[in-house]
């Protein structure tokens, strides 16, 4: 590639389509509309003058050409977020932003009171909060700061053991006072789909076979809809513990707390604002994961 095709802006959103397979998930992944991706895309053809993508009624496919360019742009992108991992690694300003990536219920439930904390003692770092259950990539620096459940985290990563996160059975005081003295199996289950294989391995141990009846990806609306009487959920005591409306059922097993980590890359372990977060979070979170109420 010649200087002209030197634009690493270009070379994003080519790799955010090869990726996704659609203008629209690329435009998702990049926070961009989806006429900007059409745009560069057909920009980057006519600058190479090659097709690399073939439009399918199914989405974008690459062509033969675009194959070879996957290639050489994702060693682009390695080296360059190589750089930028060892430049921001020598960064000792405690300034600039911080993103923390986080499913929903500790996003919503754990993270604000402690970032509201962390701002009065460190109002010069901004901190970037993506809410979601995917697994952002530390590596391509799409985020810096991963709050993660889990027993076991990537060997890529380096952080710190956070807390366990306990779990037991919860339900909304008319949906138990419905069905009094139940067994668990003829209870009616609030499940979870695979974005949290964790807690589908778990309902799993307790119930096997059991069919939830309905299923969600959040954890925060799995706590609305047991809110709402639909059944019986595995929830977080460090959450479900805060809510009046639910009652806390019965206690799981300890092998059944998953730990929570907070991880981010090697590279990026000593830069000054990413270091403030992490000394900062570890005990706060760790402190609002012990349980404090047990089953009624």
């Amino acid at each position: 590639m010649n200087a002209q095709l030197a634009n690493w802006n270009d070379l994003r959103v080519f790799l955010a389509v090869a990726r996704a397979g659609s203008l629209s998930g690329a435009a998702r992944s990049l926070g961009v509309n989806h006429s900007t991706v059409f745009r560069r895309i057909a920009g980057f053809e006519e600058t190479l003058g090659v097709r690399l993508f073939d439009r399918l009624p199914t989405g974008y496919a690459l062509t033969p050409a675009g194959e070879e360019t996957l290639g050489i742009v994702e060693r682009i992108e390695a080296d360059v977020t190589t750089l930028d991992r060892t430049v921001t690694g020598q960064d000792l300003r405690l300034s600039g932003t911080v993103r923390i990536t986080a499913i929903d219920m500790l996003a919503f439930w754990l993270l604000p009171d402690h970032i509201q904390r962390f701002r009065a003692t460190h109002p010069g770092i901004e901190l970037e909060i993506v809410v979601g259950n995917e697994a952002l990539n530390l590596s391509r620096r799409e985020t810096d700061i991963a709050l993660r459940i889990g027993n076991s985290p990537p060997e890529t990563l380096v952080g710190r053991k956070v807390g366990k996160l306990e779990f037991a059975i919860y339900g909304a005081p008319d949906y138990c006072a419905a069905h009094p003295g139940a067994d668990l199996a003829q209870h009616d289950w609030i499940g979870f789909d695979n974005a949290h294989a964790p807690l589908i391995r778990q309902f799993e141990k307790l119930l096997p076979g059991m069919r939830p009846a309905v299923r969600t990806n959040s954890v925060a609306c799995a706590v609305r809809l047991t809110k709402a009487g639909l059944g019986l959920a595995l929830l977080p005591c460090a959450i479900a513990n805060l809510k009046p409306d639910l009652i806390r059922v019965a206690e799981l097993p300890e092998s059944f707390g998953l730990d929570l980590w907070l991880l981010t890359h090697e590279d990026l372990r000593h830069t000054a604002r990413i270091r403030a977060v992490m000394d900062f979070m570890t005990p706060a979170l760790g402190e609002a994961l012990t349980p404090n109420t047990k089953a009624v």
